[in-house]
């Protein structure tokens, strides 16, 4: 089981940037898949980025691309999400999840990640 621990959470104003990290520990798989997800009061949890354990490949959707960056900094064993231009939308608690690698899966799905973080705060006000 791999144990997953974020960081970086917090308040900040519209147009603002937070920087959060998540640290896996623990067995992990040669190769894998991390993601940062975000819940929403009321809404159902969704990725808003995943990075491939190479490194080479990342995911991003519309409603972030140009404004969220995720990389690795495999030297640290850590994973970063880079936010920037938050808007309000954007508030809800982020969760690291890491799941293995498998050709075919859709990452985009919460069903493909097997061990998820704590959850980290994160509201954008107005």
């Amino acid at each position: 089981q791999v144990q997953l621990v974020e960081s970086g959470g917090g308040l900040v104003q519209a147009g603002g940037s937070l920087r959060l990290s998540c640290a896996p520990s623990g067995r992990t798989f040669s190769r894998y898949v991390m993601g940062w997800f975000r819940q929403a009061p009321g809404k159902e949890r969704e990725l808003v980025a995943a990075i491939w354990w190479n490194g080479d490949s990342t995911y991003l959707p519309d409603s972030v691309k140009g404004r969220f960056t995720i990389s690795r900094d495999n030297a640290k064993n850590t994973v970063y999400l880079q936010m920037s231009s938050l808007k309000p939308e954007d508030t809800g608690v982020y969760y690291c999840a890491s799941g293995p690698y498998y050709s075919g899966r859709t990452y985009h799905l919460s069903g493909s990640y097997d061990s998820w973080g704590q959850g980290t705060q994160v509201t954008v006000s107005s």
